[in-house]
C-alpha cells in the first residue's frame, strides 16, 4: 500500500499507526498539496490500496487498516464520525482564526467525560477511535502554547493522549514520517483538506451546497465510477468456479493453499468451543479459499494415542483401540452435521501415522538433535504405571492452578513436567506416587532456537495476535530440551534400541498426524510437505491458544531437526477460548451444549455456525449466550439478511412474472454499487487474513445497504405507475436480485446450507457463487427465478429459556 501525503500532515499519522497495529507494510510518498492528482477532492493524505482504491479521508483509511471487533463497530463508529465531522473542523477553523475556543473546548468536554477512569475511548479496549481523535489532537499536544490555552482542564484528554504517545506503535509511526509538530503540522492539515465539512460553526448557504453528506457518501460516489465499469463487463467474464480434480495436488503457479485444524482429542465429545477454535474456523476459511478458486486441501483428523485415551478406556472398560472407535465415529457425526467440509479427516492410529512419525525421528537422530537422559518420573505403586501426562494431576508450580495435568497446565497453560507438580496424585486411584527414574529421549530444542527465532520473526506477521504474544513468550524464556518419549504402551513406538516398550510424547507424533494424514489421501502427498519450487505450498493452521506451543515450537523444531525442507506454518491462526453463559463448559456438571447436543435442539446447524463465527473470539475469550444467539437470529438474519432476500425476489415474483430485469444504472444504482463494493473489499481483506468474525460485519452490512436501497427506491409504489416508473422499479429490483447473489457467495463460507436454499429459490447452481475483487452481474436479464420463501424463522423466549435450563449443569 502507498500513503501520499503533503508535509507536516499530521493525520499521515492515524495511517501508519493503523498500519502499525495491524501490521500492514504501508509505503510514503511526500507530495504538494497543489498536486493535480488530489484536487478531486482536495484531500491528502490518501491511502492507495493493494486492491488499486483510494481511500481519500484518513479516518476511513485508519479504519480500513485496523478494523475494530464486530461488537465496539457501532460505538467506534460514533466516534470516527464526530471525529471527522466535528472536531476536526473546529481544529482547521483554530488554524484560520485563531480564537474560535468555545467550540472547540465545548467538543473536548465530550471527550472528556468519555474518558473519565478509562484509559481508551471505546470499552476498554484499544481501537481505530483513539488513533483517529489521538491523531486529530496531535497538533495541539505539541505546540505547547496552544495546548495550555486550549486544553485548560482536561486531565483525562491529557492522560490518555501521552499514554498513547508512549505505545511503540505510535513512536514507530512518528519515525517512519518526521514532521513539524504543532500549527505547522495544523495548517498543513487545513492546507490539504476542503474543511469543514460538518463544522460545528455553520457553513454560508453557498459552502453548504458543495458538501457532501458524509465522508463515506464521498468515498462511495468517487468508487462508484470503477464499479460502474466492473458492472458494464460482459457476463461472460464473470471467474467461473475452477473444481480441482481428484485427488487435489498442488498445481505449479497457482495458489496452493494446505490447510488444517487442530486434531480434536478422541476420548470425548467436542463443545461449541472446541468447534469454533479449530474445525468450524477452518472450515470457513476453506470454503472461501475454494470459491476464490485457490487450488485447496484441508486436512484434519483425531487425535487418538496418549494417556487421555488410555485414561477413558480404563474409565469406561474398554481397550483404547474401541475407544478410538467409538469417539471417531461420534466426532465424524459432529462434524458432518456442522457441515464441516474435510478433504480427508483421517486418525493418528493408522500404518501411515507410524511410518512418518518414526522416520522423522530417526532422522532427527541420525542429525543430532536427540539425547538420552535419565529422568524422573512418578510412579503409582497401587497401580503399578508410570504416570505420565494425565494419568497425574496436581497443583500447578506456576499458577498455583490445583488440577494441572502432567503435561500442561489447564490454568495458565505452560508445559509442565509431571515431577514438578505440587502434591500430584494418581488420575485413577488418587494415591501419591514415588518419585523414580527412567531413561528417555529428549528433543534438543535449544540447538534449533536460533534458527527458529529467526523464522519467527520472518513469519509471525502472518499469525494471529495470540498465537505472536505465545511463541514470542516461549523464545525469550528461552528452549529448554524437551522430553519425546514415555513409559506408555498405547502410542507410536520408538524404533530405537534401548527404548522397546516406550512410546512417542503424543505432543512429538500428533502434528506429525497432518502429514500422515495427508499421506493417507494421497500417495503424492509430499508434494505437499515438501512442494517444488513452481508449487509453492502456503500453509495456514487453526486452533485455539493452548495449542500454540506445540505447532509454533514443537513441530517446526522438529522438522528443522529432521532436515528435508518440509513445510513450514505460514498462517497460524489461533483464538482465544469461548465460555458458556459466562462460565466454562463441563461435560461432567453438564454445563453447555456439545457437538451432539446441538442436533437436539432443533436449531439448524447453520444458525450455530454463524452466531459462534459472529462471537469467534479472535482477539479476546467471548461468550456463548442462548438470549444473544436468539437476539442475533431475529435481529441480523431475520430482519435484516433474510428480509432484504426474501423481499428482492419475492417482487421479482409477484410483480415481473418471476424474471430478472434489465438493469440501468443511475446515480443512485452507481452510489449503492459504490458502497458493495467497498465492503466487498473490506470482506476479502479480512478472510484473507484469517479475520473471519469481521467478514460477517461486511456480509451484514450489504444487506442493510440493499434494505436501504429498496426503501429509499419504493418499488411498490413505482410498478403501479407511468411506463418510465414501472422501468425504474423493474431495473431497481433486477440490480437487487444481483445484490441477492453477491451476498450468496459471500455468505457461503459462513451458512452453506442457507446458501443451498437461496440458489434453489433463485434457480441457479451454487457454482456462479464464486467470490471475485469486483461486483459484477450474476444474471442474465429474463432469468426465471424459482419460488422464494423465508430463509429463518423466529427463535422465541420460552425456546431460550427452556435451552438455557437444559443445558445449565446438574443442581
Amino acid at each position: 500500500m502507498f500513503l501520499f501525503t503533503n508535509e507536516n500532515n499530521s493525520h499521515s499519522l492515524k495511517i501508519l499507526i493503523s498500519a502499525e497495529l495491524s501490521n500492514t507494510p504501508v509505503k510514503i510518498e511526500i507530495v504538494s498539496a497543489e498536486d493535480q492528482r488530489f484536487q478531486f477532492p482536495q484531500r491528502l493524505p490518501v491511502l492507495h490500496t493493494d486492491h488499486g482504491d483510494k481511500i481519500f479521508s484518513s479516518n476511513i483509511a485508519s479504519n480500513f487498516l485496523f478494523r475494530p471487533p464486530l461488537n465496539l463497530a457501532q460505538k467506534v463508529d460514533v466516534w470516527i464520525f464526530w471525529d471527522g465531522t466535528k472536531l476536526q473542523p473546529a481544529l482547521v477553523e483554530l488554524s484560520r482564526k485563531m480564537d474560535e475556543f468555545p467550540v472547540l473546548k465545548k467538543l473536548l468536554s465530550e471527550l472528556e467525560l468519555a474518558l473519565d477512569g478509562k484509559d481508551f475511548i471505546v470499552e476498554e479496549m484499544l481501537t481505530v477511535a483513539d488513533v483517529c481523535l489521538w491523531g486529530t489532537l496531535f497538533p495541539v499536544f505539541t505546540d505547547e502554547n496552544l495546548c495550555n490555552r486550549v486544553l485548560t482542564d482536561q486531565p483525562n484528554i491529557k492522560r490518555w493522549w501521552r499514554k498513547l504517545n508512549d505505545r511503540q506503535e505510535w513512536k514507530a509511526a512518528q519515525e517512519k514520517f518526521k514532521l513539524k509538530r504543532g500549527l505547522p503540522a495544523l495548517q498543513s492539515v487545513s492546507a490539504s483538506c476542503w474543511y469543514p465539512e460538518y463544522s460545528s460553526i455553520l457553513p454560508s448557504p453557498e459552502r453548504k451546497k458543495k458538501q457532501s453528506n458524509s465522508l463515506e457518501n464521498n468515498f462511495a460516489e468517487d468508487h462508484s465510477e470503477v464499479c460502474y465499469v466492473n458492472w458494464n463487463k460482459p457476463l461472460e467474464s464473470r471467474q467461473k468456479l475452477k473444481k480441482p480434480s481428484k485427488p487435489i495436488i498442488p498445481v505449479p503457479n497457482e495458489r496452493n493453499i494446505l490447510i488444517t485444524s487442530a486434531l480434536p482429542y478422541v476420548n470425548n465429545v467436542p463443545h461449541l468451543g472446541n468447534i469454533i477454535g479449530c474445525v468450524l474456523s477452518a472450515d470457513v476459511f476453506a470454503r472461501y479459499c475454494r470459491f476464490r478458486s485457490y487450488n485447496t486441501l484441508f486436512i484434519s483428523g483425531t487425535d487418538e494415542y496418549g494417556t487421555a485415551t488410555e485414561t477413558k478406556a480404563i474409565e469406561e472398560g474398554l481397550t483404547p483401540q474401541q475407544i478410538c472407535d467409538k469417539y471417531f465415529a461420534l466426532h465424524s457425526e459432529v462434524y458432518d452435521w456442522f457441515n464441516i467440509s474435510f478433504d480427508h479427516f483421517g486418525r493418528t492410529t493408522s500404518h501411515e501415522q507410524i511410518k512418518v512419525a518414526q522416520e522423522i525421528f530417526l532422522n532427527c537422530h541420525k542429525n543430532g538433535f536427540t539425547s538420552t537422559s535419565a529422568m524422573d518420573q512418578l510412579l503409582c505403586e497401587k497401580c503399578n504405571r508410570y504416570l505420565a501426562d494425565r494419568f497425574v494431576e496436581g497443583t500447578c508450580p506456576g499458577c498455583k492452578y490445583e488440577d494441572a495435568r502432567g503435561d500442561q497446565c489447564d490454568g495458565c497453560g505452560h508445559l509442565i513436567n509431571a515431577v514438578d507438580l505440587i502434591n500430584p496424585r494418581c488420575k485413577l486411584c488418587q494415591n501419591a506416587p514415588i518419585v523414580k527414574q527412567s531413561q528417555q529421549l529428549f528433543l534438543e530444542l535449544p540447538k534449533v532456537q536460533d534458527r527458529l527465532k529467526k523464522w519467527v520473526e520472518e513469519t509471525c506477521d502472518g499469525w494471529s495476535s495470540i498465537a505472536r504474544v505465545i511463541t514470542k513468550a516461549w523464545l525469550k524464556e528461552g528452549l529448554k530440551p524437551r522430553c519425546i518419549t514415555r513409559d506408555l504402551k498405547w502410542g507410536v513406538p520408538v524404533p530405537l534400541e534401548g527404548f522397546e516398550g516406550k512410546v512417542f510424547y503424543v505432543w512429538f507424533d500428533a502434528p506429525i498426524g497432518y502429514m500422515s494424514m495427508t499421506k493417507s489421501y494421497s500417495e503424492e502427498w509430499l508434494r505437499w510437505w515438501k512442494p517444488s519450487s513452481d508449487a509453492k505450498v502456503t500453509l495456514y493452521q487453526f486452533m485455539a491458544k493452548d495449542n500454540v506451543p506445540f505447532h509454533s515450537i514443537m513441530f517446526p523444531a522438529t522438522l528443522f531437526a529432521a532436515g528435508g525442507n518440509y513445510t513450514l506454518i505460514n498462517h497460524l491462526m489461533a483464538t482465544e477460548y469461548l465460555n458458556y453463559e459466562n462460565g466454562k463448559f463441563s461435560k461432567s456438571r453438564g454445563v453447555g451444549v456439545f457437538g451432539n447436543d446441538a442436533k437436539d435442539t432443533g436449531i439448524p446447524s447453520d444458525i450455530f455456525r454463524f452466531y459462534l463465527l459472529y462471537i469467534r473470539p479472535e482477539s479476546q475469550d467471548t461468550n456463548f449466550s442462548w438470549a444473544d444467539l436468539a437476539m442475533k437470529n431475529n435481529t441480523e438474519l431475520l430482519n435484516n439478511l433474510g428480509n432484504f432476500i426474501l423481499r428482492s425476489l419475492a417482487f421479482a415474483e409477484k410483480f415481473l412474472n418471476s424474471e430478472v430485469p434489465s438493469v440501468v444504472l443511475d446515480s443512485e444504482e452507481q452510489k449503492l454499487l459504490g458502497y458493495i463494493s467497498l465492503e466487498l473489499k473490506g470482506y476479502i481483506s479480512s478472510l484473507e487474513k484469517g479475520h473471519l468474525r469481521d467478514g460477517i460485519k461486511y456480509i451484514l452490512n450489504i444487506s442493510r445497504h440493499g434494505n436501504h436501497y429498496m426503501q429509499s427506491l419504493k418499488a411498490w409504489v413505482l410498478i403501479k405507475g407511468d411506463e418510465k416508473d414501472k422501468l425504474k422499479a423493474a431495473s431497481g429490483i433486477g440490480l437487487l436480485c444481483n445484490v441477492v447473489c453477491l451476498i450468496s457467495s459471500l455468505l457461503q463460507p459462513y451458512m452453506p446450507t442457507v446458501v443451498d436454499t437461496v440458489a434453489k429459490q433463485m434457480n441457479v447452481s451454487v457454482d456462479i457463487f464464486t467470490i471475485t475483487e469486483h461486483f459484477q452481474p450474476y444474471l442474465r436479464p429474463g432469468h426465471k427465478i424459482g419460488k422464494p420463501l423465508p430463509l429463518f424463522t423466529k427463535i422465541e423466549q420460552h425456546t431460550v429459556d427452556a435451552l438455557k435450563a437444559q443445558y445449565a449443569g446438574k443442581q
